[in-house]
């Protein structure tokens, strides 16, 4: 389907980990889908993400890393950078496999402008230019759960990914409200 890649003419030791594995210092990057993903979809993406990310090299080092979905809404890439650094080019191809999952499955993983919330036991978004307005109109509140994707490390994914929206970039919304 998608993260089908030219291989060396050497052969690359497979160094995929299970994403639980990972240490917690290993590199990560999320990707926001911008539509709720089935679960034949995500299923897929886990499946087509597997060799390639096994297979992933900076200048034909292997990488340790891994991937995983997350509430059918989030691609989280890690990588080991203890065991090896990625580089530029490195960087370069996994966002090449996310493009090509976007082009696939016909869904945004770029899209920067919405806020990802969990609410009534889903993820929802909202577009960022409405976020004042949903915190005046009480959609959204100082105990809101967000998703703060900026998260860039797997501890940071696993201790402030979810977070209060008052204690997150969301805080400033907060500013006359008591918290």
């Amino acid at each position: 389907m998608f993260g089908q890649t030219e291989h060396n003419e050497r052969a690359i030791t497979a160094m995929w980990i299970d994403f639980d594995q990972l240490s917690d210092t290993a590199r990560i990057w999320i990707y926001q889908s911008s539509r709720p993903l089935t679960e034949a979809e995500a299923a897929a993406i886990e499946q087509n993400l597997q060799p390639v990310v096994a297979n992933w090299a900076a200048h034909g080092t292997p990488l340790l890393a891994s991937a995983a979905v997350y509430h059918n809404r989030f691609v989280v890439i890690g990588v080991d950078e203890g065991h090896h650094q990625p580089s530029g080019c490195s960087i370069d191809a996994s966002v090449g496999w996310v493009r090509e999952m976007s082009k696939a499955l016909n869904v945004d993983f770029f899209d920067r402008s919405v806020a990802y919330i969990a609410a009534d036991g889903s993820v929802q978004t909202l577009a960022l230019p409405q976020l004042k307005a949903a915190v005046a109109e009480g959609t959204i509140s100082p105990d809101t759960t967000i998703f703060n994707n900026l998260a860039a490390t797997k501890a940071e994914l696993q201790r402030n990914w979810q977070v209060k929206a008052s204690e997150s970039w969301m805080k400033r919304y907060f500013k006359n409200q008591t918290v």
